[in-house]
């Protein structure tokens, strides 16, 4: 497993104010320094938005698309961002914990410094993006979009990762040892130095065309 000090924490102040997102939304192009908790944002329909210092907790994302948006210092905590559409997004310094995930669009986005933290993220999609010091722990990520990923130190720890696709995504030094799958969808050329379990290595014959006997 990665050790988690490599990653850079959100930097978030203490005593944030609360807001109502949808009222600071009409009125700052960045939004900083607030908390939105308990609550539902729907609706919203925001391009290259940019959040800073901020805190979302127990808050449900519903038909929201912000494309192109960018994160720094931002925790995502017990939120649901399911469907979101998060494609081209830029994230720095970004925490995701104990959310829903499921369906989440972050497509062609630049992660850098963000961790995934006992998250489900089944049907997410990651596709094209672009990862530097990510970690996904204890995450769920069932039937996820992960091909024709940039991957520099990002680890998945302990990560449900059946029917996974990585296709087009080089796996060299990604360590899924300690990962759950049965089926995963991989490239033959791009495997080496990929770090498996010994259970792994039947469902990777499989996604290579070999027939097991």
């Amino acid at each position: 497993m990665m050790n988690k000090t490599a990653i850079q924490k959100p930097y978030v102040p203490e005593n944030l104010q609360v807001a109502d997102f949808h009222e600071t939304a009409a009125t700052d192009d960045v939004i900083s320094m607030h908390l939105f908790e308990d609550c539902s944002i729907s609706g919203e329909d925001i391009d290259r938005l940019c959040i800073e210092k901020t805190v979302f907790r127990n808050v449900m994302f519903i038909d929201v698309s912000f494309r192109f948006i960018e994160l720094t210092d931002v925790i995502f905590e017990k939120c649901d961002v399911s469907n979101a559409d998060f494609s081209g997004a830029v994230l720095h310094r970004t925490l995701f914990k104990q959310s829903k995930m499921v369906g989440m669009n972050l497509a062609d986005s630049t992660l850098r410094n963000v961790s995934f933290e006992e998250c489900h993220g089944q049907f997410s999609s990651f596709y094209y993006s672009n990862m530097k010091h990510v970690l996904f722990h204890h995450c769920v990520l069932l039937q996820s979009e992960c091909s024709s990923m940039a991957l520099q130190q990002t680890h998945f720890d302990a990560c449900e990762l059946e029917g996974a696709n990585f296709t087009g995504t080089s796996l060299q030094n990604v360590d899924i040892s300690s990962c759950r799958f049965e089926q995963i969808h991989v490239s033959l050329d791009k495997l080496k130095g990929c770090k498996i379990a010994p259970e792994h290595a039947m469902a990777f014959a499989r996604a290579l065309g070999a027939v097991i006997v």
